[in-house]
């Protein structure tokens, strides 16, 4: 029952009004009693404490009452798009409430005060029920400001656990869609090798591909991964493809060692990679030479466009698939550039961390 199970009373009523109610009906019974007595005239203690306890009667039915009908009301009427149509029930019920339990021990306690041979009138009555009215108004006002307050929190909690779980869920399916991405080209490379009749090639291929994949899976449940670990995976999977273009496809590191532990998205810059690999010419004639870099907050990669003359149409997969991430989680997008001589991606580098700024440059 609500009106004494602590869970139900923090419920429906936002918080536990234990304390707020004996107050509440302390202060409400004190001040009855003052408006039922003559403050101008000298009262005995005896009468005093009679009329404190014959306030406090009525008081009690009343809070109590109005309470019960509050989390009946609340129960019944739970939305905010409700709160008019309840507070309108409310009032009416208080009314209702003050003027059956206050008149009926009003004018017993009226009846009371003559016998024990003090003037009373039911005027008196009606000089307590408009003051007794107006604050119990005011006490459930503050009910319902909590209230509101309580929920409108919650509503704002749950809407951003909702968000929460959303982005997640896209994140996860970004995640999943760039894997079978990478095995699709990775195994069309697998075909070439076998093609070539190159077996001792094609199982240190397979070697390879299956450390790729041993980081894919350490890194698949993470939305961010330090760039140390991404380079590591980047030159594992430029040292798959290099089975197929051999020295035709070339790598230009220069990462500042202080950028080392910057966080980026999983399996960005191999998605780069891979792009500029299916979409230019790698070839004796024509090398490939992509160079990764750090320029401020950034790793930049950029190579010398190639257009093959025999174009596959390009989904942009991976470009959609990096910048969606970066787009849930950070406010922070990735700067695409071609300006018809060469393709750049700047990807933004996050909780960048302060170390030694000397560079490492390596060919691959």
């Amino acid at each position: 029952m609500a009106l004494f199970n602590k869970k139900k009373r923090i419920q429906y009523l936002g918080f536990n009004d234990i304390w707020f109610s004996v107050i509440g009906i302390l202060i409400i019974s004190l001040i009855t009693n003052y408006l039922f007595n003559n403050p101008s005239e000298r009262a005995s203690i005896e009468l005093v404490l009679i009329g404190w306890f014959a306030s406090l009667i009525p008081t009690i039915c009343d809070w109590c009452i109005i309470r019960f009908i509050l989390i009946h009301l609340r129960k019944r009427y739970p939305d905010f798009k409700d709160d008019l149509k309840r507070i309108v029930f409310l009032l009416f019920a208080i009314i209702c409430v003050i003027l059956f339990v206050d008149f009926t021990m009003g004018f017993l306690l009226a009846q009371l005060f003559t016998f024990l041979g003090f003037y009373s009138t039911h005027m008196v009555i009606l000089k307590v029920l408009l003051p007794v009215f107006l604050i119990i108004i005011m006490t459930m006002a503050i009910y319902e400001a909590i209230y509101y307050y309580v929920r409108l929190k919650k509503s704002i909690r749950d809407e951003e656990q909702t968000k929460q779980i959303m982005i997640q869920a896209q994140l996860d399916t970004l995640r999943n869609q760039a894997q079978p991405h990478f095995l699709f080209n990775s195994l069309n490379t697998l075909r070439d090798i076998i093609d070539q009749d190159a077996k001792e090639d094609a199982k240190g291929f397979v070697d390879n591909l299956s450390d790729v994949y041993r980081f894919i899976l350490e890194s698949g449940n993470t939305n961010l991964i330090s760039l140390q670990k991404e380079l590591k995976f980047a030159k594992a999977y430029i040292h798959i493809q290099s089975e197929r273009f051999g020295d035709n496809l070339k790598v230009n590191w220069r990462i500042l060692q202080s950028k080392q532990m910057a966080m980026i998205v999983p399996m960005s810059l191999q998605l780069l990679l891979e792009n500029a690999i299916k979409h230019n010419i790698v070839s004796r004639a024509k090398p490939l030479i992509i160079t990764i870099e750090t320029k401020e907050d950034y790793l930049v990669v950029s190579n010398k466009i190639q257009s093959k003359s025999t174009q596959t149409p390009s989904t942009k997969i991976g470009l959609k698939n990096i910048e969606k991430r970066y787009q849930l989680i950070s406010n922070r997008a990735p700067i695409i550039d071609n300006d018809g001589e060469h393709f750049t991606v700047a990807l933004p580098l996050l909780k960048a961390s302060n170390q030694n700024t000397t560079h490492e440059n390596t060919n691959h």
